[in-house]
């Protein structure tokens, strides 16, 4: 321990870990711990969690639906990016941690509380993602990560907690899950058991929001979404939130064997950690930006914001998104937005998404100069002659030097 920490904000789920972070901070800091739990669309139900907060001696407790704001805030603009880790990862678990930081910030200002907490260990990703928007928005804020402090480190350990202060723990009936898991809106990713072996294929039986490809129905789905500034703003002609959107997409992918992922990825920390994801919403997205993008920016534009997006990309997933290098590039990846608006249609078959048709107002695709037919003028093909040779200048010149490729 370092300061005296009167008051502290706990990011709270309600479950076994965050339970018995709720007593400890209590005992160890001799401390009032307020809860905040967000619904971000884990598909659980997050009221329960004020019940078990108010049986631990928790005055203050923050539940709130915060879907909208996740979508529309943190997934939509990073979703204008095409953003990928490592070129597969659609970064579902990393995005929604700069949303719970700035939460648990503005409840710590608003309740005057001067510490803040949360159930992260110390070799993921998550610690950093949530220390590091804490100390953007609030720099002297001082943060606690028990995880890194206690010794209790195993499930037999937090259970005889639990025994000996009394503290409720749901026995869940049904088969339980070997797997560690966290959904969002987004996606929802397993880690942990057999998975460490990464020669392990999963069972069938693992995935919770998609069909295998195989079970997939035999005939296409199709779906046209619309776009403005870059944003899905309607699906099949209808107006949609972005919460909306993306719940309605998680159901068409997942229905159609869309949005699985198994990877071994590079942890910020050091380490290479193998996890599996469903990202059936995300994953049609990504395919319809890209095919609207396609139509109406720029070349140049559209290849420059492909070179920027692993850094990108790399920011969030490290936990940079309140830095002012992420900022920074927002704010160009945004202006490039203006000119992304139309229609995508889409083919949904056995865990394919296929762009069948785009259309746009603000479309660059001119078929007069694009045809293989009779082009009536809009294009001189003897122009190509000058073109190349002004590029093949520098080649040329090292040949004639003998210079050697």
């Amino acid at each position: 321990m370092s300061a005296v920490v009167n008051k502290v904000v706990l990011a709270y789920s309600g479950g076994l870990d965050t339970s018995v972070i709720v007593k400890w901070l209590q005992q160890t800091y001799d401390c009032e711990v307020v809860t905040f739990t967000a619904d971000i669309g884990q598909g659980e139900e997050v009221e329960p969690a004020r019940a078990k907060a108010e049986a631990l001696g928790v005055q203050e407790i923050y539940i709130e639906d915060l879907r909208e704001d996740y979508v529309r805030n943190y997934v939509y603009p990073m979703f204008r990016a095409n953003t990928l880790y490592e070129g597969e990862y659609l970064l579902g678990t990393s995005i929604a941690r700069p949303l719970i930081a700035r939460r648990l910030v503005e409840i710590a200002n608003e309740t005057g509380a001067d510490a803040i907490s949360h159930g992260a260990t110390g070799k993921g990703n998550d610690q950093v993602r949530f220390e590091l928007g804490a100390y953007a928005l609030k720099p002297g804020v001082q943060v606690i990560a028990p995880w890194r402090e206690w010794d209790l480190n195993s499930r037999e350990k937090l259970m005889t907690y639990c025994e000996q202060h009394n503290i409720p723990v749901d026995m869940k009936r049904g088969k339980k899950s070997p797997y560690s898991m966290d959904a969002n809106l987004l996606h929802i990713s397993y880690e942990g058991g057999n998975l460490e072996d990464p020669w392990w294929e999963p069972e069938e039986d693992m995935w919770r929001w998609s069909v295998s490809p195989e079970a997939a129905p035999d005939k296409p789905t199709y779906v046209e979404l619309g776009y403005k500034g870059g944003d899905i703003v309607s699906i099949d002609g209808a107006a949609k939130t972005p919460a909306e959107v993306l719940t309605e997409l998680n159901k068409l992918g997942g229905d159609n064997g869309i949005g699985r992922l198994d990877l071994v990825e590079n942890r910020y920390v050091g380490m290479k950690s193998r996890g599996c994801y469903e990202t059936p919403g995300g994953t049609i997205m990504l395919k319809a930006h890209r095919a609207i993008e396609s139509l109406t920016l720029d070349r140049e534009v559209a290849h420059l914001k492909d070179e920027l997006m692993p850094r990108y990309a790399a920011l969030i997933y490290n936990g940079y998104w309140w830095s002012p290098e992420r900022q920074m590039l927002q704010t160009a990846i945004d202006e490039s937005q203006q000119v992304v608006n139309g229609t995508v249609r889409l083919k949904l078959y056995k865990g394919n998404v296929t762009v069948v048709g785009r259309k746009s107002d603000d479309s660059l695709f001119d078929e007069s100069i694009a045809t293989f037919e009779d082009d009536a003028g809009a294009y001189d093909q003897k122009d190509a002659e000058g073109f190349i040779k002004l590029n093949a200048l520098r080649m040329r010149i090292a040949a004639n030097k003998g210079r050697k490729f």
